[in-house]
Parts: C-alpha cells; structure tokens; sequence
C-alpha cells in the first residue's frame, strides 16, 4: 500500500497517473495547501520542503519499516524501480527517460509554474513577467513538439515516467496562453495520453478535491509568502 499525500496539482496528478497506470493500491490523505497543511511538522517530518505530493511506501521491497520518499520525481522513480514499470530496464532507455523526466522538473514545471502564477495569482499584473514565461513556456512546447516528430513519446516508443511528469503540466495549456494547435506532434502526444483509462481513473480522482481555493488574501500568504523566517 501507498499512502499518497496529494492535493490535485500538476505535481499531485502525476504520482495518481503512475499508481493507477501500474495498478497499485493506495490511500490518498489530501493535503489542502490553501490552508496550510503542507506546513503541519507531522507532514515536513518526510517531506522537508514543505511541498506535496509525497508518499510512504508501507511495504517496501526490503521488508523494512516504511519508507517516504518526496519530491514528485524521486517518487516516479522510487515506484517505477519498485514495480519494474515505465522506466525501461536498459542502460540507454533509462538514460534516456531520465533526461526527459528531469527536463520535465528541472524546466518545464517550474517555467509553467511562474507562468501560472504571474497570470492567475499574482497581485498584480507585471507585463515583463507575464511575457518572459509565456515566451518561455512557449520554446519548451516546441522542445517537446520537436522531440515528438520521431517518435510517440518522449524517451521513444514506449509510455514512461517521463511522459507521466510532463503531461499534467500541458494540461493547463489555455491557462498558460500557449496554442497547442500551434504544435501537431505534442498535440497528438497530448490526445493520446489524456484518452489512457490510467489518465482518466487519476484525473477522477481530482474531482473529489476539486473544490479548489479561490485565491484570497490569506492563503496569498500561505501559497506564496513564506521565507526561512516565517516557518521556524
């Protein structure tokens, strides 16, 4: 069993997309970040970036107490070496799904990210920002767009961990001003992914916490005004 510690995220809908992909039992325990509880010391004693999703592993392959693992990266690659699915077992497809999956949380989650929040949260309109990350978030949907001309997914013929991490973050792509109409080939990659059961059973899974926050004063300060100082 993996307990899941979930708020439905990009981040959040990725681990969802893995477990149910690879048919494993788990418990989500929401962590509603609008309200702080991603700050709770029970939750930072295993994830100490204060940031979901994170996972505890109660039956690890080693027969040990449980593990925790965070980070939404770590965690895919935690479950993919723990259940041998969606990363390939060869030295050049691991290699390469690795590189995709930290392009995915090394740059396109964290441009998109920014792109997120200078057009929806921040509190005011900044036009030199709003531009350089929908610019930004525009030149990675053509890495991928490009990456996608030769192949079906992003490490080659086969679905994987890497095109798991990237899809919740095309997701939003109205949201982010891009066009996918603009790039067939991440389009057609986009399409087939969202019509997976996997895909369709994890995003179900959303919905029972879709009662996302509308952005107040208060949880402003929660999501995004936190420093070293406020948390100790």
């Amino acid at each position: 069993m993996i307990d899941l510690y979930y708020w439905p995220t990009p981040n959040g809908h990725k681990i969802t997309m893995f477990l149910e992909e690879a048919d494993i039992p788990y418990r989500i325990v929401p962590v509603d970040i609008s309200k702080g509880e991603q700050f709770r010391p029970e939750f930072l004693a295993f994830s100490p970036n204060n940031r979901m999703p994170a996972i505890i592993d109660t039956a690890p392959a080693d027969g040990g107490a449980p593990i925790p693992v965070f980070e939404s990266g770590a965690i895919l690659v935690y479950l993919a070496e723990k259940t041998g699915r969606l990363l390939p077992p060869d030295v050049r497809g691991r290699k390469t799904t690795l590189e995709w999956l930290f392009w995915q949380v090394g740059g396109l989650g964290p441009m998109a990210g920014q792109n997120h929040h200078f057009n929806a949260y921040a509190p005011e309109k900044i036009p030199y920002a709003i531009e350089r990350y929908v610019k930004e978030t525009n030149r990675l949907y053509g890495v991928m767009d490009r990456r996608l001309a030769s192949q079906p997914y992003l490490a080659g013929d086969v679905y994987s961990i890497a095109d798991i991490a990237s899809y919740p973050w095309i997701v939003p792509w109205q949201r982010q001003s891009q066009d996918l109409a603009q790039f067939p080939r991440l389009k057609r990659w986009f399409d087939d992914i969202a019509t997976r059961p996997a895909t369709v059973r994890a995003y179900a899974r959303a919905d029972e916490y879709r009662n996302a926050p509308v952005v107040t004063e208060e949880s402003r300060k929660i999501l995004f005004g936190q420093t070293a100082q406020t948390q100790r």
